[in-house]
């Protein structure tokens, strides 16, 4: 499997710069691997999905002050286990406090909509903790 995904990265430039970062996929046995493609830089990271590949990428596209805009960089998304074992981590969910997610809240992490609110990695990381506290024991 090579995939490749174009998405706009926000907060790097002017007003009205569009940019973008084209991920190219690629799975060898046990390892994802992300290679992400800005500007002139090259980010690449090898995980065991490509949530957590996308993770790490992330926190190098922070120090340019970069937020991939996609659900895999959105506040309130984060995979759910079982869901990520089938997908490799390119399906997530978009949860609520104080609810459980539905089939209706799985996202492509690559995917962008009207609902996504790109935050650095601690904030989503600090939302899931939130999130995972408001459940109903």
């Amino acid at each position: 499997m090579v995939e490749q995904c174009t998405v706009f990265l926000i907060g790097g430039g002017s007003i009205g710069d569009d940019e973008q970062a084209v991920f190219t996929l690629h799975v060898d046995g046990t390892v994802c691997s992300l290679t992400c493609r800005y500007r002139d830089k090259v980010i690449k990271a090898d995980e065991e999905d490509f949530f957590e590949a996308l993770f790490q990428i992330r926190q190098e596209l922070e120090v340019d002050g970069l937020l991939p805009f996609c659900y895999g960089a959105s506040a309130n998304v984060y995979p759910e286990s079982t869901v990520m074992e089938r997908s490799r981590g390119l399906i997530a969910c978009k949860v609520k406090i104080g609810q459980l997610p539905q089939s209706t809240d799985l996202v492509d992490i690559f995917d962008d909509g009207p609902d996504v609110v790109p935050v650095f990695v601690h904030l989503q990381q600090e939302f899931w903790e939130e999130w995972l506290a408001s459940l109903p024991s």
